[in-house]
């Protein structure tokens, strides 16, 4: 079954079709007609965001960034990069955008001249870390996206609630699965609560005065 992107061309912010092949995913990433601004697919399952990022969203997003920018700096020994909202791809399988983005170690992918603009498996590792920024997306990212990043075996995956102001964070079960952490185990000694307690300040002070405000707790440890 070949899909068609008329449906597509809708005023709903999010499309979901359920029996979609790789070639429906293919032909919406590269078609003109969609403006597409978040992509997912997993096996016959293709998820499509045609709207365009909130200030909440946006602000969560860069807090998070903020602080794992903090985090790297108390362990300059540690390589880390950051590849948020970049396109992923398992081909025939898989297939993602996650709002956090995040490498640690070595074999990070780099972008060379004259490849696809998106990372691909097997050819170039999967990311340690992931997150979604769910501001009207809760329920998905909870589900659908928890188990579509679990297939690609991603260690650590982060859920920022933005309506309830929640940090959700799992971690990979040598069974496959995804289980709670209170502790992050890709950013060695980042406590889940204390991301939390900055989301909620971030609501009355700035991104960037509740990141602080993380190293400084972080300093006060020390």
């Amino acid at each position: 079954m070949t899909l068609s992107l008329a449906p597509f061309k809708t005023r709903d912010r999010y499309q979901h079709q359920y029996n979609a092949t790789w070639q429906d995913y293919v032909a919406v990433r590269d078609s003109d007609a969609i403006d597409w601004q978040k992509i997912a697919f997993d096996e016959g399952w293709l998820w499509i965001d045609m709207g365009s990022e909130g200030p909440n969203h946006a602000s969560l997003s860069d807090l998070i960034t903020i602080i794992i920018g903090f985090w790297a700096f108390l362990h300059p020994d540690t390589p880390l990069q950051s590849y948020g909202r970049c396109l992923i791809e398992h081909p025939d399988t898989q297939a993602c955008a996650p709002d956090l983005v995040l490498y640690r170690g070595d074999d990070i992918p780099r972008w060379q001249s004259g490849e696809p603009r998106r990372i691909v498996a097997p050819s170039q590792r999967l990311p340690d870390l992931v997150g979604e920024i769910s501001d009207t997306t809760l329920s998905l990212d909870l589900d659908e996206q928890k188990q579509l990043y679990a297939k690609l075996q991603i260690p650590e995956y982060w859920v920022v609630d933005v309506k309830g102001l929640r940090l959700f964070a799992f971690g990979l079960t040598p069974a496959g699965v995804y289980e709670p952490i209170q502790t992050s185990q890709v950013l060695a000694g980042l406590a889940i609560d204390l991301v939390e307690q900055a989301i909620e300040r971030s609501m009355t002070e700035t991104n960037t005065a509740a990141a602080n405000w993380v190293m400084t707790q972080w300093r006060s440890q020390q």
